[in-house]
């Protein structure tokens, strides 16, 4: 590869004009949030930042619950390739097919 060329992520200015315009993003859209008016059903819903607030909650939940339920349900690595399967299996007759 003669001519390695630069992608579009592979330079800095390029992340960086990225990061300011996703955080320009996240402020018009907070001060849109004091602006505009939406029709709530729950009385905490019309607090300003309510929703983020909410999916950042339920991000970090999500983790936290991810991270516990793995204790008990991740396997060890050769779940499927113990020995002790391959001896069962020739017990029973089916290792001399």
């Amino acid at each position: 590869m003669s001519g390695d060329k630069s992608d579009f992520f592979d330079k800095p200015a390029n992340i960086r004009l990225m990061l300011r315009v996703f955080y320009g993003i996240c402020a018009l859209l907070v001060a849109l949030d004091f602006v505009v008016h939406r029709h709530t059903e729950f009385r905490w819903e019309g607090l300003p930042a309510f929703y983020p607030l909410y999916g950042f909650v339920g991000c970090v939940l999500l983790v936290v619950v991810a991270k516990w339920m793995r204790k008990f349900l991740m396997r060890p690595e050769d779940y499927y390739d113990r020995v002790e399967l391959v001896e069962s299996d020739s017990q029973r007759g089916r290792g001399d097919v």
